[in-house]
């Protein structure tokens, strides 16, 4: 019979293999889209990059966490440092999203089509729903608030990724320009209540 803690490194283990995974798929997803936006002209498509790169840096601070329990060091700080960590990066997201759909507002900046920045897009909507949900298995089997945190985070890319195509869509369909940043701002409670949540330590409880 196996014991607990072949268990928890086999755990761990995963847990790093999908962190891994997220960081990948965000590097190729944050390049594209920036790259796709700047030479279209959609702000949208530069601001989803942007996202893709705080995501980036939310599975450098799980990397970290989870590769210090598999080293045998006491987590229990470890944890609660995270899971800060990650709150404060979900709080730097809502910053940007807000200020990215301000300005799109403000200027009347109509998303371009691009071929680029659809697919990127859709392949995210696959994607990231995929890993969240593997995230907050391992989360849950690990008991851990920052893991848990992190998989509600690329929850939210994948919103975004719809927000992104439906303006795109939306917009190439009845010229609705405003349709991206509009829906934008709705997101941005939303995102700020999970990263004041995150630094208070009260992810823990929904493992």
């Amino acid at each position: 019979m196996i014991d607990q803690d072949t268990l928890r490194r086999g755990q761990l283990r995963r847990g790093i293999v999908l962190e891994y995974l997220t960081i990948g798929w965000n590097l190729v997803e944050g390049v594209v889209a920036i790259a796709s936006g700047v030479l279209s002209g959609s702000v949208a498509l530069v601001g989803f990059g942007v996202d893709s790169f705080i995501e980036i840096g939310s599975g450098a601070i799980l990397l970290w966490r989870l590769r210090s329990e598999r080293r045998d060091l006491d987590v229990t700080a470890i944890e609660r440092r995270a899971l800060r960590m990650v709150g404060i990066s979900f709080l730097l997201l809502a910053g940007y999203v807000a200020l990215d759909a301000i300005k799109s507002l403000a200027l009347r900046a109509v998303p371009e089509h691009s071929v680029a920045g659809i697919s990127i897009a859709v392949l995210s909507l696959i994607v990231m729903p995929l890993l969240a949900r593997q995230k907050r298995i391992s989360a849950a089997r690990l008991n851990s608030g920052a893991l848990h945190a992190d998989s509600r985070q690329t929850s939210l890319c994948a919103y975004l990724s719809a927000i992104l195509l439906a303006g795109l869509l939306l917009n190439a369909a009845f010229g609705w320009w405003w349709a991206d940043p509009v829906a934008a701002v709705l997101m941005v409670p939303v995102i700020a209540r999970e990263g004041i949540e995150a630094i208070r330590g009260k992810a823990c409880c929904q493992c």
